[in-house]
Order: structure tokens, then sequence, then C-alpha cells
């Protein structure tokens, strides 16, 4: 029978420099009106002064070749960085699909041309990319796609939808999956990566608005949008193979449990300072759980060093944090003396309304927890 291949990943000592570094910046830049942290701010906290600061450190495209602006740093050393990023609840929108997915997919599949016209500006922090999975009849089931790619000379013509797209109004850019040949039998035949220009006329971006009126979720047109062949990743009919290694990534970080953490942190303050055990025991159970939950990244992240594709076990990460950060929000709905606003001068109160109203995309983005469940069942050799 199948089985998870993760194993216990212990991160050099040497990055602890690389963390105090990253905690100074963040402080500093906290204190000076930079940032307000944030819950679901490596969606929701799109700055492109933020971001571009992260490049000029060197905090973007730090496992790339040299050759094509990155810093040839070790995953481990990422790792870091990103986990001090999203606890502080910086705002990583702008730059954060181009680092975590794009620019590996690109390294892996992309041309030359590609990687030279695309992976240095995302390293700078000054390319941002969304992207377009999701339909509103396909969900989760990326086999059933109909964003269709048609022949039209040496290019292609590309027309469809896509929903559930974080920052297509505010992007570059889209890795848009769509269908450019029948499936026949195998319903993951006949599919491809194709970029989409997001400035082109005959793209349409809507908003899709949240609880809070707030915005980063996008319905996508594609009106019968010209595709170069220069924007196609790899070899046409090979997207599906091309999307299941890049959602390793998407679904394995430490954003998959620490999305509530600036919430977690003033939570475990709050229970502190009261006198109720259960409500103190409640806290604690949290804590552990995001002990362990690190622990399952770290070792998704190892695999990923090592040149390994995790895809069963980045499904039981995004799953299991998905369920984590829920729990926090339902422990301080618990532990509120007073409504959650969005405004005011009580942290805990605003973070928590950030949480409860950003909490419903959490099990969306990246796959629901029904869909996920059945990858890892499917990789146990379970159904």
């Amino acid at each position: 029978m199948p089985k998870f291949t993760l194993e216990t990943v212990r991160l050099p000592e040497t990055t602890e420099e690389l963390r105090a570094e990253v905690r100074r910046f963040l402080q500093m830049e906290e204190e000076n009106g930079g940032f307000i942290p944030a819950c679901d701010a490596w969606l929701g906290g799109f700055s492109p002064s933020f971001s571009e600061e992260l490049g000029k450190r060197g905090w973007i495209g730090m496992t790339w070749p040299k050759r094509y602006g990155g810093h040839e740093r070790s995953e481990m050393e990422r790792y870091v960085v990103i986990e001090e990023l999203l606890a502080a609840g910086a705002p990583v929108a702008a730059h954060w699909v181009a680092d975590r997915q794009m620019g590996p997919l690109l390294l892996r599949y992309g041309s030359e041309e590609q990687k030279e016209r695309f992976l240095p500006l995302m390293a700078q922090g000054k390319s941002y990319w969304a992207i377009g999975m999701s339909e509103p009849n396909a969900g989760s089931d990326l086999a059933a796609v109909q964003a269709k790619l048609t022949p039209d000379g040496e290019g292609w013509r590309l027309s469809g939808q896509k929903i559930w797209s974080s920052g297509a109004h505010q992007c570059h850019y889209m890795m848009t999956l769509c269908r450019n040949g029948p499936s026949g039998s195998d319903r993951h035949a006949g599919l491809s990566n194709v970029i989409v220009d997001l400035h082109d006329p005959h793209v349409e971006v809507r908003p899709i608005y949240l609880l809070d009126g707030g915005h980063h979720f996008n319905e996508v047109f594609f009106h019968d949008v010209y595709i170069p062949p220069s924007m196609v990743i790899g070899e046409a009919g090979d997207g599906w193979r091309q999307v299941t290694e890049e959602l390793a990534y998407e679904r394995s970080g430490p954003e998959r449990f620490l999305t509530t953490f600036p919430l977690l942190r003033v939570l475990v303050q709050k229970a502190a300072s009261l006198q109720d055990d259960f409500a103190r025991r409640d806290v604690a159970v949290l804590v552990a759980e995001l002990a362990s939950l690190r622990e399952l990244s770290l070792s998704v992240a190892g695999i990923l060093n090592s040149g390994g594709n995790p895809v069963t076990e980045a499904a039981l990460v995004k799953d299991a944090g998905t369920r984590f950060e829920r729990k926090v929000t339902e422990i301080a709905e618990r532990l509120a003396d007073l409504p959650p606003v969005q405004e005011g001068a009580d942290p805990f109160l605003i973070l928590l309304a950030q949480a409860m109203l950003h909490g419903p995309g959490f099990t969306i983005r990246g796959g629901t927890n029904e869909i996920l469940r059945g990858i890892v069942a499917r990789g146990l050799g379970l159904r």
C-alpha cells in the first residue's frame, strides 16, 4: 500500500541569522507605519512598494538561478523568510503567486525566452501574477475545465471564464489552465497552461466582493484572446502534469496555517490574562496543533528541496491547515467580550473581524477539503 514520505526536517542553525534579519526589518517597517498586521495578508495585502523592498533584499525568487535574477539560496532559507512574513501579517500579496508558483513552474517547464522575460522582474517584486484554474462548473475538479484554446495560425485563441482568481484586477499576467483538445477516455488529456496578459482588451475582470465589501477575488472572462506561441508553457497538452506539480507548492506552504496567526498571537495574550482554565486549555491545544502543522509543512518543503513532487502530502497539509485556521477563529469568537469590528483601538477585535469575514474563502482556494481528502485517499491507495 502507498504511504506518505513525510520525514522530520530540521532547519539549519545558519537560518537563525536570516530569521533575525527578517524580524528586524519587519519590526522596523511596522513601527514606521509601513504596514499594520492583518489576517489573510498574503492574498489581501497588495503593496507594490513592500514587494519591491523585499526584492531589493533578495527575499523573492530566493532559490532561483542567479542568471534569472534569483539568489540560489536553499528551500529552507526561503521557508524561514516566508514564515516570518506570514507570522507578521505583512502585505505580500503583490508578488506572492509569482514567487510561490509561477517562478518554479517556468523554471521547470518554461522556454528560455519565458525565463529571461519574466523571472527577473518577478524576483524584483515588480511582476504580479494571478492563477486561472477554477471555473463556475469545474470548482476543485480541474479536469472539468472548459476554457477553450483553439488554433489560429501559429498561435491560439482563448475563450471561456475563470473564477476565484485572487488579485486578477491588480496583476499583470495570469497562468491559465485551458482545454486545447478532447479528453477522450483520459479526462486529464488535452489540457494546456498559457500565459494571459491581463491588460489585453479582450480580457474582462469582474470583482467578487467579500462580506466586508473587500475585493481580491474575481471572475475573469476571455473573449477570443489571442495567445501567441511564446505564451504557451511547455508543450500544448501537457497542462495536467504541470498543474499537479504546481499545486504542491500552492498547498503545502506555511500560509495554509498562518493566515490567522496574527489573531492567534493576540488570542494567546488574551487567554493568559483570563482566569479561565478552559479558555487557556483551548488556546494551548491550538498552539500544539500549530506546532504539528509546521512539522508537516517543513517535511513537504524538504521533499520539494530534494526535487520531489509531494502531491499527496501537500493536500494533507492544506486540508489540516484550513481546519486549524477555522478553529482559531471559532475559539477567538468564544473569548471575545465585544462584537468584532473592522476599525477601532482593539487589535483583537479587528483581527477577529478579518478572520471571520475572510474565512469562507479559506476552503475555496487551493481546493476544497473534500477534494483534498479524496487526493489523500487515492495517494494512500484507499480509493
